[in-house]
């Protein structure tokens, strides 16, 4: 009898799986590339306190993703460890991602800073409480290590569709939708990410499997979770240089909106220049691959 945690994947699972990373990436992709744009030109934030902000959430990121970590792995339900957490965490997942994007009517700055560092600390937590599990879900999908690469190919593809997309028609879909009110606009588009990014979420949940299962009797604990972690020097070393990339991805996207919008003079343009970078980057990764 073949085994059945190590199959190889249908067309229809690997697409499916690779959605979830599509939801998430409206997100990410707004994060590198144009929220800082919004928080300082529509929120009305100024750039030290949006700076502040940035810090105090990545902060709170090192303390949450770890813990979501263990709490996904010692889930137990008739659909697995990690897939239920698609469901669990899209409806809070795209409500926060609305909030953190529109402009509360009748604030003042003060409140609209408050605001902001609410909704978009919470909105990371989301953010967390769904990719976590859905990263981890590669590993119990198939024992087969071709077929989870092939899942990661899946995965990126999306995420590559996604970030084109975001990138190149989230600022013409604002100033369509909101005729004149970039406020408005904002609220519109990103209440249609939102929307969207549920339908994907659900997607996966409906077409992967969790066929990897620990060897009974297993045991661990949230203490030897993290000593294991922070004395795994790939892990450490992978870490630091993801933190390294997010900084650069975070200040090649923010100056550039900046210097297209107030030099340039031609939004469209952020939107043309990120579309090359990732498309000379995705070269560049296929010819060294």
């Amino acid at each position: 009898m073949s085994d059945p945690t190590n199959v190889k994947l249908s067309f229809r699972e690997k697409a499916g799986y690779s959605l979830g990373d599509g939801g998430a990436n409206f997100v990410f992709q707004l994060m590198i590339i144009l929220q800082t744009g919004f928080y300082t030109d529509v929120m009305g934030l100024t750039a030290s306190a949006v700076g502040w902000m940035f810090l105090f959430v990545r902060f709170s990121d090192a303390i949450t993703d770890p813990i979501m970590g263990a709490i996904a792995d010692r889930t137990k339900t008739r659909w697995g460890k990690f897939r239920p957490w698609l469901i669990w965490s899209a409806i809070p997942f795209a409500v926060l991602f609305w909030m953190a994007y529109t402009v509360p009517a009748g604030f003042s700055s003060s409140g609209k800073l408050w605001y902001s560092v609410a909704t978009y600390t919470v909105l990371m937590m989301a953010y967390t409480m769904n990719n976590a599990p859905y990263s981890a879900l590669n590993g119990v999908m198939t024992s087969n290590s071709s077929e989870r690469t092939s899942l990661s190919q899946y995965r990126f593809f999306a995420a590559m569709v996604i970030a084109l997309f975001v990138q190149g028609f989230t600022l013409p879909l604002v100033g369509k939708l909101g005729g004149g009110d970039d406020a408005r606009g904002w609220s519109i588009t990103i209440a249609i990410f939102a929307v969207v990014s549920i339908v994907f979420f659900v997607i996966t949940f409906l077409s992967a499997r969790e066929r990897v299962q620990p060897p009974k009797g297993q045991n661990t604990n949230f203490k030897r979770d993290f000593t294991d972690a922070i004395t795994n020097q790939p892990w450490v070393a992978m870490f630091c240089m993801t933190l390294f990339v997010f900084i650069t991805l975070a200040l090649r996207g923010g100056s550039t909106y900046y210097y297209i919008t107030y030099f340039v003079d031609s939004a469209a343009m952020t939107s043309l220049l990120d579309k090359l970078g990732l498309v000379v980057g995705s070269l560049d990764l296929h010819s060294s691959g």
